[in-house]
């Protein structure tokens, strides 16, 4: 079928469906179509498939099912166009993709396409881990370390690497706050010694002992962080709001003022729970 054959079919249909959307693309690649979307390659949209990735988190962390919709249609788009761009080179399409996850799925299954026993969430995690690495051939604990893709935002890949290395784990909460303490006195002495080199050092020992923390306490570290930094936001606004009703700016205003009216919010949220 022609690119404009392709146009033409598209432009009749009054609901579309996966293949659809395959046809589409692979217009938008063609001679035929968008220069834009001739010129990405897997590099250039690398950033596109993240930044939707993260609005997919979003629509499900508002609960917003209309959100959620058009943002899964836009990861869907994303690998539809990895996938067309190998088509391409000829080296897999998107049934080759849909095929290979159908066929992990079955192999990491076999309490469902097979008779490994599992009644639980627990053994079917566990089975399913094991499986993972036989066929990654990870035979030993750094080797799933390792594994963990060092791409990950920070404070998830220290959150895994704890959960997976939990045989050299501490042995409570109260354990690792003795931890999270002994590295802020390193990262004072750090301060104090004004040595530059082992800061960054001491500061990554703390943030691993807080994430270390965080799992001991069944605490998303991703979730705290961001809810604070939505907290930190939203008294900001509290306190320019101030400000401004004052003629003035958050720029030019004393900080020791604005320390004052972020206290006294403080003090009346404090106050209202």
């Amino acid at each position: 079928m022609t690119a404009e054959e392709k146009i033409q079919l598209l432009l009749e249909k009054e609901r579309y469906g996966f293949d659809d959307l395959v046809m589409l693309v692979e217009v938008l690649r063609s001679e035929k179509g968008c220069p834009w979307d001739r010129e990405q390659d897997h590099k250039s949209i690398r950033k596109d498939l993240i930044e939707e990735t993260y609005e997919v988190i979003e629509a499900i962390d508002t609960e917003n099912p209309v959100l959620l919709r058009e943002e899964l249609g836009d990861v869907l788009l994303q690998v539809v166009f990895h996938a067309t761009i190998e088509r391409e080179k000829q080296v897999f399409d998107i049934n080759d993709v849909a095929n290979d996850i159908c066929v992990k799925l079955i192999h990491r299954h076999p309490h469902v396409f097979g008779t490994v026993q599992a009644d639980t969430a627990h053994q079917v995690l566990s089975n399913w881990e094991q499986i993972k690495s036989e066929e990654k051939e990870r035979r030993t604990v750094t080797d799933k370390l390792r594994a963990i893709p060092p791409m990950l935002p920070a404070l998830m890949r220290a959150e895994k690497v704890g959960k997976k290395a939990k045989c050299f784990d501490f042995s409570d909460a109260e354990e690792v706050m003795d931890k999270v303490c002994e590295e802020l006195t390193e990262v004072s002495d750090a301060m104090t010694a004004n040595d530059r080199s082992s800061l960054e050092e001491e500061l990554g020992d703390l943030l691993l002992s807080v994430t270390s923390l965080c799992r001991k306490l069944g605490v998303e570290p991703e979730v705290a962080l961001n809810r604070a930094t939505d907290k930190f936001i939203d008294r900001f606004e509290t306190v320019e709001r101030e400000v401004l009703a004052r003629g003035k700016t958050m720029e030019n205003s004393d900080v020791n003022e604005l320390n004052a009216i972020w206290d006294e919010n403080k003090h009346k949220k404090s106050q209202k729970k």
